[in-house]
């Protein structure tokens, strides 16, 4: 397991709030690391990093497709996006150099997952190569 792995299991999945979580590298404009079983298709990381830079007015309006699902907008600024739908949540918060997304299942508490993966994308701006 990767040290970047490692981080997302201990700082995010063990809060037991979040379901998965990744992390996106913004100049490579791929995953640099997830959690166990949790694919992040090329496309939908694209989509992430279209969202933040150009595309953030369009997602507050008509929300965010992810592995196949859509999620409604309930949040969106220039470093996070947080979105809903009936199965669960998924927020994203971008960094200088990544984005970090993560889901949660219906039944947790969002507000404790938008603040885990916020946490974490700010003590970590600068997460290693």
């Amino acid at each position: 397991m990767s040290e970047l792995q490692a981080l997302l299991n201990d700082s995010l999945i063990g809060t037991q709030h979040v379901e998965n979580a990744a992390v996106i590298d913004l100049k490579g404009r791929k995953v640099r690391a997830s959690t166990f079983g949790f694919n992040v298709p090329p496309e939908n990381a694209l989509d992430l990093i279209y969202a933040f830079s150009k595309n953030l007015l369009q997602v507050r309006r008509g929300g965010l497709c992810f592995k196949e699902k859509h999620y409604k907008c309930v949040r969106a600024d220039e470093h996070s996006i947080y979105l809903q739908n009936p199965d669960g949540g998924l927020i994203a918060v971008k960094t200088k150099t990544f984005i970090l997304v993560a889901t949660y299942r219906v039944g947790m508490y969002p507000s404790v997952c938008v603040e885990a993966v916020e946490k974490l994308g700010k003590s970590n701006a600068h997460m290693p190569a």
